[in-house]
């Protein structure tokens, strides 16, 4: 039996913490930022965590799980 292809795609956008947490940039956040209060850049800077279902697809897609 053949090896299960991952979603490349996917794998470019998200990132897998040692502990299982799937992670993801936030949006709103490239472009635009001088009408943005320092607080929402704030906000908006670093990483955050994908609900529980949408982890367990995402880790699917990989093959992590």
């Amino acid at each position: 039996m053949s090896k299960m292809k991952i979603k490349k795609s996917i794998l470019k956008r998200v990132k897998i913490t040692a502990g299982g947490k799937v992670m993801h940039a936030s949006n709103f956040n490239r472009h635009l930022a001088r009408s943005k209060s320092s607080a929402q850049k704030r906000r908006l800077s670093g990483l955050k965590e994908f609900d529980r279902a949408r982890s367990i697809k995402i880790k699917h897609a990989l093959g992590v799980a």
